[in-house]
């Protein structure tokens, strides 16, 4: 009878143990990034020079959009506002512990969300919580976060991809270890050479079922290309569609064409001459075909943008038709003072693979509004801290962000990343009345009628949103086919 019971408990032991197996993380996950900060990249998510491809691994938000782009709970299980939408109050998920082994509460949203308002820090992500003037601790699992105006869409705000969750204090030290509750822990940090991070064994959400994730800096867009052909990272996002037909029909490879909120476009400084004169920058944009870009640079996979930050699928889009007009162009330059057109320099990188091609598309377009263009290159490795924001002209690209968040980071008059220099006190009052309006329509048009006061008068042109086409390995699985601050990376397995 013994010997029967030691047999039983032999199985048991050898099913648990297999089954425990084939559940355990596996296997390791190489992506790259581009090393856009240079060694002021760091993990601390509020900061330029935040690396997201680990950020997003590492640490969680207190809401995000599900699959289907709908605010959904992360941190946060539950949140609701006051009558005239001034107060919001976030209940917490308990039980979830950062990567340290400390637990996560309220006293560490607090501490997280309000770091990024401090004026030393300087946080481009500042503009998000504009409108928060504190957070009162409830309770250990509860806040309460009061605004200075109503805001009916303050949720939205708070799936930007840099509010992380850090441990209340660690803000001196997080640019290094990149602590927080994700489903991931950073082992080793090195910006300019590999990163790797481990499992996090305890996540929340379940255990990953990758073992190792290694983000390799790779500055150079061809470079990422080859080194996706030849097996040192298993996925690059930013392949560009000229490039497909190297993937397709390669079983060692799978290519899906994800629609976004990203956009790609050309940034004119709005105080340097000729591009103060807003006559001068839209006819700049009006010299432009947006489809032809369209169909040249993307192979047609992308949506065209009269210039508006705004993603297709977000409710506030303003939707209107800009087809290339030449006349007008010229006509505005005359008016401008410039019958003979104008000369200007676009500075661009390899950093984005499609820049120097969009470039060249434009050269050949304005020509016919008498804009002759020179195109410069410049390094990629120091593109974001020489030449954006430095240049007259330069090109730009940024993720998606719901609509009050990338109007007011990208073109508010106080904003850190406006990158055009833009002001407009008219366009300003137009995001305060819609942050205000507790009406759905009303607020649409406020949102709507800043966007129409961008196409008279923006300094960045804004072609398409791009479609992204994602190459991985086929070893792959499990990588959901949205953008990327929505993947579920605990379930993404390599086999």
């Amino acid at each position: 009878m013994k010997n029967i019971y030691k047999l039983i408990s032999v199985s048991l032991i050898s099913i648990l143990i297999s089954f425990s197996s084939a559940n355990a993380s596996s296997g390791t996950f190489k992506l790259s990034h581009d090393l856009g900060f240079g060694k002021d990249t760091n993990l601390d998510a509020i900061t330029k020079g935040r690396l997201f491809q680990v950020v997003i691994m590492t640490q969680n938000r207190l809401v995000r959009k599900n699959l289907k782009g709908v605010v959904s709970e992360e941190l946060a299980t539950k949140w609701s506002a006051n009558a005239d939408a001034t107060e919001w109050t976030f209940n917490l998920r308990k039980g979830v512990k950062f990567h340290d082994g400390s637990d996560f509460d309220a006293e560490d949203v607090k501490y997280s969300l309000m770091r990024v308002k401090d004026p030393e820090i300087g946080s481009p992500a500042k503009k998000s919580l504009s409108v928060v003037t504190d957070i009162e601790i409830v309770d250990s699992h509860t806040v309460k976060m009061k605004l200075s105006t109503s805001f009916a869409d303050f949720p939205l705000n708070l799936t930007d991809y840099r509010l992380r969750m850090i441990p209340s204090g660690s803000g001196d030290t997080i640019g290094q270890t990149g602590i927080g509750t994700g489903p991931f822990m950073v082992e080793k940090f090195d910006a300019e050479g590999t990163t790797i991070l481990k499992a996090n064994p305890n996540y929340w959400e379940g255990a990953p079922g990758l073992a190792e994730v290694h983000v390799i800096a790779i500055p150079d867009g061809e470079a990422r290309v080859q080194a996706l052909l030849t097996g040192q990272i298993d996925m690059n996002r930013y392949v560009q569609f000229s490039q497909k037909k190297i993937f397709d029909g390669n079983k060692k490879f799978k290519a899906t064409v994800i629609p976004t909120g990203n956009w790609r476009g050309m940034v004119m400084n709005t105080e340097r001459a000729p591009f103060n004169d807003p006559k001068v920058r839209k006819a700049v944009r009006l010299a432009i075909d947006r489809q032809e870009l369209v169909d040249t640079v993307m192979g047609g996979e992308a949506v065209v943008s009269c210039d508006t930050p705004v993603a297709p699928s977000d409710q506030y889009r303003l939707t209107m038709k800009c087809p290339q007009d030449i006349k007008k162009a010229k006509k505005l330059l005359a008016e401008a003072g410039y019958p003979d057109g104008i000369e200007m320099v676009i500075h661009v990188s390899t950093k984005e693979p499609t820049w120097p091609t969009i470039a060249e598309v434009i050269q050949q377009q304005v020509a016919k509004a008498g804009i002759k263009v020179d195109i410069k290159m410049t390094p990629s490795k120091s593109y974001w801290k020489e030449t954006w924001m430095k240049k007259d002209v330069a090109m730009t690209r940024w993720n998606e962000r719901s609509a009050d968040s990338v109007l007011h980071e990208v073109y508010h008059s106080s904003a850190k990343w406006n990158e055009s220099y833009y002001k407009s006190s008219s366009f300003d009052k137009n995001l305060a009345s819609a942050r205000a309006e507790l009406n759905f329509n009303k607020r649409k048009k406020a949102y709507k009628n800043a966007q129409k006061t961008l196409w008279e008068e923006s300094g960045t042109m804004i072609p398409y949103h791009v479609s992204k086409l994602v190459v991985t390995n086929s070893r792959v699985k499990n990588l959901d086919e949205v953008e990327v601050f929505s993947i579920q990376w605990h379930k993404v397995k390599v086999k």
